[in-house]
């Protein structure tokens, strides 16, 4: 049981890793005089949403891992993997870089990953699966809006 519960919260450190980009990363978006979309949430939102879904995206993989034996569980924990990397990425490129094209990317690639997590993982653990149905519904909002926000501001 104490195996359990670190390898859970190794799966939530590596969250709270992606999470830690907000904190050093995160500008201003109004330095430089952007317009915010109509459909931009308020900023207040974002701290309880990404807290749910990172307890869900940790859970989700430990549900994977202790789920039985299956052909695919290697592929689905790269994916998994895959997207904590690409999710750590985002931040420090939309909100640091104020790279626009290049957040809207790399969003691309991420809700593709997270798409395919969720698909595999299906066959793997149902309930994995289904704990990532925010998160792609999440990412596929943000990624309306980071294109919303390259529209209204172009370089």
């Amino acid at each position: 049981m104490k195996l359990k519960i670190a390898v859970w919260l190794s799966l939530y450190a590596c969250t709270i890793v992606a999470a830690s980009a907000a904190i050093w990363f995160s500008g201003n978006l109004y330095a430089n005089n952007w317009i915010a979309p109509d459909v931009a949430p308020p900023a207040w939102l974002f701290g309880p949403v990404w807290t749910v879904l990172y307890l869900f995206i940790a859970t989700s993989a430990y549900r994977v891992i202790y789920a039985d034996p299956h052909k695919l569980k290697g592929v689905v924990l790269a994916l998994w993997s895959l997207q904590m990397c690409l999710n750590t990425l985002w931040t420090p490129v939309f909100f640091g870089a104020f790279d626009l094209p290049g957040a809207l990317a790399l969003i691309v690639v991420l809700w593709a990953v997270i798409g395919s997590y969720t698909a595999f993982s299906f066959s793997i653990d149902r309930k994995a699966g289904y704990l990532f149905l925010p998160y792609w519904a999440w990412v596929s909002f943000a990624t309306v809006l980071n294109y919303k926000y390259m529209i209204l501001n172009p370089l």
